[in-house]
């Protein structure tokens, strides 16, 4: 038997902030740039994600910087902490690249550092992955997330084949964090305000609610794992739509930071892919 080939490591890449904004109350803009991006290439996904990386304070690291190397010889809790973030834009001309983050004050990791940037801060990160953009060939398409879902949403939207109907329904706090999103022609952009509503809650209801043009829909549904498992069994179980149709994750869950996340997402979809297919047709 041949021998499988070894997994492919993926890239480290370092980075400055070049600028940052304050797009919304609770959405910042960093764009890092430098010659740590020399070999970084994106373009060919809209869900492009990157592994930023945050040293452990007081941990000394070995250079050159090398994670195979950290995983092998250092103790777990002296890894760099890993946060996944979109790619919102990726400037192949000037070598820069845009990453929004959700910030809620001094809440987390990755929020209060992007607060906290500032233009020559070093920025570590890994990638970069993805696996959807929208297909040329759907009759029409759908995108459905929360603030998490907002980079890539804005991404797809960017890129849609000329001339498709459009449906992106956006859920975030209120009015305050609507932001300017590229509409091409045909795309009806719908924000939806929770208030003091439970996290996708009004995302759901408005799917449901939503009526379906005719024909094959390419849909996009991402965010906190407890609407995405339910948006997940209305498309599959009661829309019928097929499986590679869908591009459908959890970013994140209530109750879990990413390390938690992350080590239970594989079998947190795997029970639900195992319930699903135990629903009668």
């Amino acid at each position: 038997m041949a021998e499988r080939p070894a997994r492919k490591q993926p890239q480290l890449h370092r980075a400055r902030v070049v600028r940052t904004e304050q797009l919304t109350p609770h959405m910042v803009r960093i764009v890092v740039g430098g010659d740590g991006l020399d070999q970084f290439e994106a373009g060919e996904f809209t869900d492009h994600y990157i592994k930023l990386l945050f040293p452990v304070p007081g941990v000394v690291y070995p250079e050159p910087f090398d994670m195979a190397r950290i995983r092998s010889e250092m103790p777990r809790d002296q890894w760099p902490r890993m946060r996944t973030y979109t790619v919102r834009d990726w400037d192949a001309h000037d070598r820069e690249l845009t990453i929004d983050f959700v910030v809620h004050g001094d809440e987390g990791l990755a929020g209060p550092w992007a607060l906290a940037a500032r233009p020559g801060d070093e920025l570590l990160f890994l990638g970069p992955g993805g696996a959807y953009t929208p297909s040329p060939e759907a009759d029409w398409h759908l995108l459905a997330g929360d603030e998490s879902a907002l980079p890539a949403i804005a991404a797809a939207l960017g890129r849609m084949p000329a001339g498709s109907p459009v449906h992106a329904l956006i859920e975030v706090a209120g009015p305050e964090e609507e932001q300017p999103l590229p509409a091409p022609e045909g795309s009806e952009i719908v924000w939806l305000h929770r208030g003091s509503g439970r996290v996708g809650d009004r995302l759901v209801r408005s799917v449901r609610e939503l009526t379906f043009p005719d024909g094959r829909v390419h849909a996009f549904v991402h965010g906190e794992a407890g609407f995405v498992k339910e948006l997940r069994r209305h498309l599959r179980l009661e829309r019928e739509v097929a499986r590679e149709q869908l591009s459908i994750s959890g970013y994140w869950r209530l109750g879990s930071d990413e390390d938690g996340w992350q080590a239970s997402k594989r079998e947190w979809n795997a029970q639900v892919e195992a319930e699903q297919e135990k629903q009668p047709a």
